[in-house]
């Protein structure tokens, strides 16, 4: 077995450690902790461990100081960093120091653990330095390629991480494309990445759904765009001769690099389309158009159907579904009633997908082909509503445990008011590290990344459809200081929200 030793001031955090992660199937154990880097040094000079997981921000001995006077001692350690500062000085400096990731706190537990597999994997295998420093660039581009394309990162800080990095992103124009292979075939994304190594203007990385993401930064002009597409299609006529199972799907050219996270999302969407059109091996974005996607057609205001599948309502989401269709019903064609209704099984798809980051087609492939076997318009909003329900029934099915459930519901009722998990517990008459450890199990997220994401969610609609001020919205999501809930909004949607009220 591995041996870890984890370092951090608070005893939460060390507590939480212990408990969300099935340490024996990495084949690793925890021999000890310590709440300072001062007192952990001292345990390591006369301590031999594997991998050192750390805070940096500590009284005594900061981790940055630990990592380098723990080398001197154990020179081979593998170490991971946790950090509630999203500081560049502080990752380009951990980076330099050799570590194998560096981790935001509220700790996403997936990512934990794909750092500790990865390290589990190293510790087996013998890995030159050079190879080693292949893998920490490549860990460092992924997250900041990824939070650029999910707006989680500001334009500055990008531009900073991006010539740290020497991304080539020099053009004024970009468009996404992604690359999703079912199989997770070994090897596929250095493949790719071999294929497009001549090509400056590609960048290449993995996003968190495991997807490979093909950023090309080149002049938008009508010839280089078709270039763009042919080159696409070279790629998937090669790929798919062994791994027939590949597709592509391609997002606008967009003017400006900060519109990057609209293509990324397109090209996102297009792969959805799969189910619709299984012979197709390159999606490009004109498929959401022809699909019935476009303002004229698609009428639902899709932010109230995601805010009824967050908090698990099956009941009233299946009353809204008829309530809108309903409202359309003598204004729109069967065709149109019909192509909205697909749209709408696609964006339920993406929706669940997006939560539990996993495939979950079999479920919509059946919706799919009720809407298109829908005969009347009442069968049609059943199927919708049918697809509804099992969306909401395959969130509830993770939910093992009713408390966790009843969390949510509480939240989605009281989100404004003041909670935590100490409140939740006495009233649930639970220790309030048990049930933040529960929450975290069942839903994926830690409860203060949950209400956070849930709050921002509903700012965000008050911000477009009202006229309040930003410190009212504010106060009417459950934030009491205007400075932390400009943090917080920046955190989540990557801009200040008077400038998402502005231009969002």
């Amino acid at each position: 077995m591995y041996k870890v030793f984890i370092v951090d001031d608070e005893p939460f955090i060390i507590e939480g450690l212990y408990d969300i992660v099935d340490w024996s199937s990495f084949g690793m154990e925890i021999v000890s902790h310590a709440g300072n880097g001062q007192a952990a040094l001292q345990a390591l000079s006369s301590q031999p461990v594997d991998i050192l997981i750390t805070d940096i921000s500590m009284p005594l001995m900061n981790g940055l100081d630990l990592i380098r006077e723990a080398r001197r001692v154990q020179p081979e350690l593998k170490v991971i960093i946790l950090s509630g500062f999203n500081e560049f000085e502080y990752l380009k400096e951990g980076m330099q120091l050799g570590i194998e990731n560096y981790l935001l706190k509220p700790i996403n537990v997936e990512e934990l653990e794909s750092t500790l597999s990865n390290t589990a994997s190293k510790l087996d295998h013998t890995v030159s330095p050079q190879a080693d420093d292949a893998y920490g660039i490549q860990i460092l581009k992924d997250n900041i390629l990824h939070r650029w394309l999910t707006g989680q990162i500001a334009a500055t800080e990008f531009e900073e991480r991006a010539q740290f990095m020497n991304l080539s992103l020099d053009a004024p124009d970009v468009a996404v494309a992604i690359l999703r292979d079912k199989g997770q075939v070994p090897g596929m994304f250095e493949r790719v990445e071999e294929m497009l190594r001549d090509r400056r203007h590609l960048n290449v990385f993995h996003d968190i759904d495991g997807d490979i993401v093909i950023i090309a930064n080149i002049q938008g002009t009508s010839d280089e765009e078709q270039k763009l597409m042919d080159g696409l299609q070279a790629l998937s006529d090669e790929i798919t001769v062994t791994h027939p199972a590949v597709r592509i799907g391609a997002g606008r050219m967009m003017k400006g690099l900060y519109h990057a996270p609209t293509s990324y999302a397109e090209a996102k969407k297009a792969l959805q389309y799969v189910m619709i059109y299984p012979d197709l091996k390159v999606i490009d974005h004109g498929i959401l158009e022809r699909c019935g996607s476009s303002t004229a057609t698609f009428f639902i205001d899709w932010r109230e159907y995601a805010k009824l599948i967050l908090s698990r309502n099956t009941e009233q989401l299946a009353d809204r579904i008829r309530m809108d269709f309903e409202q359309h019903r003598d204004g729109l064609t069967p065709g149109e009633l019909q192509n909205t209704a697909l749209e709408v099984v696609i964006r339920f798809k993406m929706e669940l997908e997006s939560i539990k980051h996993s495939d979950e087609s079999a479920i919509y492939q059946h919706g799919l082909q009720l809407v298109l076997d829908s005969g009347t318009f009442d069968e049609l909003v059943w199927a919708l509503q049918q697809v509804g329900s099992q969306t909401i029934q395959s969130l509830l099915q993770d939910l093992k445990n009713p408390i966790v459930n009843q969390v949510l519901q509480h939240i989605d009722k009281h989100y404004a008011e003041e909670l935590s998990l100490k409140l939740l517990g006495a009233h649930y008459h639970l220790h309030p590290v048990y049930l933040g450890q529960l929450f975290h199990k069942e839903t994926g997220e830690t409860f203060a990344e949950y209400i956070n994401k849930y709050r921002i969610e509903r700012a965000k609609e008050q911000l477009r459809n009202s006229n309040l001020k930003v410190h009212e919205i504010a106060r009417n999501v459950g934030y009491w200081e205007t400075g932390y809930f400009y943090k917080q909004f920046r955190k989540y949607v990557g801009i200040s929200p008077t400038d998402f009220k502005v231009f969002g």
